[in-house]
C-alpha cells in the first residue's frame, strides 16, 4: 500500500486515542497499556495513510479470528497482532467504495489547549534546541490563527518535529543507537512473519525515531499527541 497523507479532519486527531479504546475494548482489559512498539506501529498506520476506520475493523477480525481459535495458547498482547488484518481492511475500503465526503467536527481540544500544548513543548526542550523552543513560542503566540487552520498547523509542527530529529541523531551515540535496534528486534521477532517488507520498514523507522526522541528527553510536536 503506497504511502499518502493522512486526512486531517479535526476528529482524525483522536487518531491515537481511539486505537487504543478500541483495542483495550477487544481485548477486554481496559488497565492494558500499548507498548513502545504497538505506538510506533500506530504511527506507521497514521504516516501511511491507513482510515481510523481500517484499523478498528482491522482490530475486530483479528480478535474474533482469535477467539475462534479452538486452543488459545497465550493472550493478545500486542497491537501487531493485528497488522496483517489492518492491512487487510485498508485494502478493502480502499477499492471497495469512493471517497467519502470529509466531515468537519468541533476539534477535540479547544484553542487554550492547544496554546499551553505549544508553550509546554517550547518550554521542554533541553539546551542545544533554542530555535524549536522559539518556533513554537512564536506558534503558540498566535494559536488563534493556527486554530483555525490546523492542517496547515500541523505540516509546520512535522517539519519541526523532523529538524528536531536531525539534531537529537547528531547526539545519539553508537551504543544508543545500538540498544535501540536491539529492543526493536527483540519486540518484533514474534510478529515479522505477519508483515510485510514495507510494514516492517516503516514499522522499524517509527519504532527508532521514538527511540531516539524518548532518549534525548524530547516531546512529540505533533497534534496528535494532544492526549
Amino acid at each position: 500500500m503506497g504511502t499518502q497523507p493522512p486526512d486531517l479532519g479535526h476528529n482524525y486527531f483522536n487518531y491515537f486515542t481511539e486505537i487504543e479504546e478500541h483495542f483495550q475494548r477487544a481485548r477486554g482489559t481496559s488497565m492494558f497499556l500499548l507498548s513502545p512498539l504497538d505506538w510506533a506501529l500506530v504511527e506507521s498506520w497514521k504516516n501511511a495513510g491507513v482510515p481510523l476506520e481500517a484499523v478498528l475493523r482491522g482490530i475486530d477480525a483479528a480478535f474474533e479470528k482469535w477467539r475462534s481459535r479452538k486452543v488459545k495458547t497465550q493472550m493478545v498482547n500486542s497491537l501487531a497482532f493485528c497488522a496483517q488484518a489492518v492491512l487487510t481492511e485498508a485494502q478493502i475500503m480502499a477499492g471497495a467504495a469512493p471517497a467519502r465526503e470529509r466531515k468537519e467536527s468541533a476539534p477535540p481540544f479547544s484553542l487554550e489547549e492547544l496554546r499551553a500544548y505549544l508553550e509546554r513543548n517550547a518550554a521542554s526542550l533541553p539546551e542545544g534546541f533554542e530555535d524549536t523552543a522559539a518556533a513554537l513560542r512564536t506558534l503558540a503566540s498566535s494559536a488563534e490563527e493556527h486554530f483555525a487552520d490546523l492542517e496547515s498547523l500541523e505540516r509546520r509542527l512535522t517539519v519541526l518535529e523532523e529538524k528536531m530529529l536531525a539534531g537529537a541523531r547528531s547526539r545519539q551515540t553508537e551504543e544508543a543507537a545500538l540498544r535501540a535496534r536491539q529492543d526493536l528486534d527483540r519486540q518484533l521477532r514474534p510478529y515479522r512473519g505477519k508483515m510485510t517488507a514495507e510494514q516492517l520498514a516503516m514499522l522499524e523507522k517509527q519504532y527508532l525515531e521514538r527511540s531516539l526522541l524518548e532518549g534525548a528527553g524530547l516531546p512529540r510536536l505533533s497534534l496528535f499527541y494532544m492526549r
